[in-house]
């Protein structure tokens, strides 16, 4: 593996912690600040802890592992694979190659196509609506090591004994950090401050990748239409919101649509070309598709047995396919 330059390592920092939207410091620095306040035994220091290794297991296990799944923290291909591997297996508990190719490969290549990109892996039918939208997602930290071991069987003796030691490093390093550093007294209240800290934005997490795909239009795979005409018909953009645009990232966000027509641009460059892609989009005529979280919100709620139950129709786009 070639030396990672300076630059790659300055901007694949810049890139998860922007300039202009964040302090100028790592996810170490905030980390290292949360293991010290959750020494605390003030109530207030205790709770800013929580809050700050909360936002910061987001940053990482959310912004990280989704540009390090696109490649785009190196140019470098070694490096980003090694770059994947530490995002999404130490820090995220999933499978990296697993991860990869549900996202890139076929999330990506066939969005919104039924039963290859349709998004039903998020659908658990037999949850009713206010538990699978506001309770379920707590037990988001505890199912994904679970559902990255069910995977194991599809990967290689090699590539199945990283991922075992991997997810393990990363869960025993923040466990270990906790009794050693932090000061908890007693295995069950780290595990308890673990579990807080890794669900606290898990409920906004489940609804983002629902509010942006579900509910629009699908596809046969047997005839879906040009790519620029399935990217514009079935995703949506959610508005900007500072907190989650800081921790999940512009890609994820208010820059979808950029984000599925341009799937390498970095979160900074998704941004810039907002603009230019509203006015192209609207100036031929294609959906350029955006709607606020709590109006989204609001549709799964009160058609969530359509939406999350029910099989979806297929969209014929006349004229285009």
């Amino acid at each position: 593996m070639e030396p990672l330059p300076r630059t790659t390592l300055v901007s694949s920092a810049r890139i998860i912690f922007p300039e202009s939207s964040s302090p100028k410091l790592s996810y170490s620095s905030y980390s290292g600040k949360a293991f010290l306040l959750l020494g605390s035994s003030q109530i207030l220091l205790f709770g800013m802890g929580m809050l700050i290794m909360g936002v910061a297991h987001a940053i990482i296990t959310v912004k990280g592992t989704h540009l390090a799944s696109h490649g785009a923290l190196s140019e470098s291909q070694a490096w980003g694979e090694f770059l994947a591997v530490f995002f999404i297996e130490v820090c995220g508990s999933f499978t990296a190659q697993v991860g990869v190719q549900a996202h890139v490969k076929m999330h990506h290549a066939h969005t919104n196509v039924i039963g290859l990109g349709d998004s039903s892996t998020w659908k658990i039918p037999f949850l009713p609506r206010t538990i699978y939208l506001f309770i379920a997602p707590l037990a988001v930290p505890i199912i994904t090591p679970l559902v990255a071991l069910g995977q194991l069987r599809c990967l290689s003796v090699g590539q199945a004994l990283r991922t075992v030691l991997m997810v393990t490093l990363g869960l025993y390093a923040q466990y270990w950090l906790l009794l050693h550093v932090s000061g908890f007294q007693s295995p069950h209240s780290a595990l308890l401050c673990m579990l807080a800290c890794r669900a606290m934005f898990s409920v906004p997490y489940i609804h983002v990748n629902i509010f942006q795909h579900i509910g629009l239009p699908m596809f046969s795979p047997n005839c879906r239409p040009k790519r620029i005409y399935q990217m514009t018909h079935g995703v949506l953009n959610l508005p900007r919101n500072l907190l989650l645009d800081w921790t999940f990232g512009h890609s994820l966000i208010n820059c979808h649509v950029e984000h599925h027509l341009f799937p390498f641009l970095s979160d900074n460059m998704c941004l810039k070309v907002k603009p230019i892609v509203s006015k192209y989009l609207k100036e031929k005529q294609l959906p350029y598709q955006e709607d606020r979280y709590l109006s989204r919100l609001s549709l799964f709620f009160h058609k969530y047995q359509e939406l999350m139950v029910f099989a979806p129709p297929i969209t014929e786009l006349v004229g285009v396919q």
